[in-house]
């Protein structure tokens, strides 16, 4: 009898639900919380900076405009140390993060030297000045090589510690907020609002409802909906941990967005000529049909 009544206490007990974690560990646990804290930190230095009549100015350097492989070299020659200074600055960011987060700085480092390297070449491109006869923006050129290297080289698992892609994008809106001051949005007027708020609702509700309509998951459909309604990838990887989605819903919805937007690139540009539209007419519509901001400024640009 004692028995069973121990056997009942113990059921009770292991019913009850363990205390959740302190969620204060969360703001250096979790990688949402350390790319706000980049983006933070970023902006409170670039304000500290100003404020006393400086700037970050010599660290945010990019390739200029050239003609010639030797005015390229030139550039790169004269700004050396402020490329270096810039990719150590990097390097360390993100690796402090990355080491709170528990990866190996180890790992991390030669593969962030390959996507830094990548990045500058690919930027270094789009400044020729024929880039745009031969429609070589950035964004293009960068979804048309990672495309190759994903399939058709293949890369080693090695460097798999550097794609930290969700990481960076999510840095990367935390600083994109930190850029968009409230007097654009006054200087956009109301109609600019109310016809960007109507085309967001609306294709997020039609995304949502007709996700639901083919069976798919609530969590899904509003992964879908987000990334087809705001900005792509960053509002998908954004969304999907907001509703709690599978890790392969945000895959889903990403795979979708950059199909999608890859294929517009090339026939948003063509319409709109063919269709004779203005080119602010023109680049009204492409960017609210484009589903990846990156992909409606190098289509827009076109």
């Amino acid at each position: 009898m004692i028995a069973g009544k121990m056997s009942n206490v113990s059921e009770v007990q292991s019913a009850i639900p363990a205390p959740a974690p302190l969620r204060w560990r969360e703001l250096w646990r979790k990688e949402d919380w350390w790319a706000i804290w980049l983006g933070l930190g970023i902006v409170v230095v670039a304000y500290a900076l100003f404020a006393n009549g400086s700037s970050i100015r010599w660290l945010a350097v990019t390739p200029a405009k050239w003609s010639n492989p030797a005015q390229l070299g030139a550039h790169f020659a004269a700004n050396a140390v402020r490329y270096l200074a810039q990719f150590l600055v990097w390097l360390a960011v993100f690796s402090a993060a990355l080491t709170a987060l528990g990866h190996k700085v180890r790992d991390f480092v030669p593969a962030f030297v390959l996507v830094y390297a990548l990045s500058v070449a690919i930027f270094a491109l789009g400044q020729w000045d024929q880039a745009n006869t031969y429609n070589l923006e950035p964004p293009l050129v960068a979804l048309l090589i990672g495309l190759a290297l994903s399939n058709l080289v293949g890369l080693p698992r090695w460097l798999d510690a550097g794609f930290r892609v969700e990481f960076y994008i999510k840095t990367g809106i935390v600083l994109l907020g930190a850029t968009l001051p409230f007097t654009l949005i006054v200087w956009a007027g109301p109609a600019a609002i109310l016809q960007a708020s109507i085309v967001s609702v609306v294709t997020f509700l039609v995304i949502y409802w007709v996700s639901l309509r083919l069976g798919l998951d609530r969590r899904l459909a509003a992964t879908l909906g987000a990334g087809g309604a705001v900005c792509g990838v960053s509002a998908a990887i954004a969304i999907a941990g907001a509703v709690g989605a599978k890790r392969e819903d945000a895959s889903i919805a990403i795979t979708t967005v950059i199909i999608w937007a890859i294929a517009m690139i090339f026939v948003l540009p063509f319409a709109a000529a063919a269709l004779h539209l203005p080119a602010g007419v023109g680049g009204a519509w492409i960017g609210t049909s484009e589903f990846a901001d990156a992909a409606g400024f190098a289509a827009a640009q076109t």
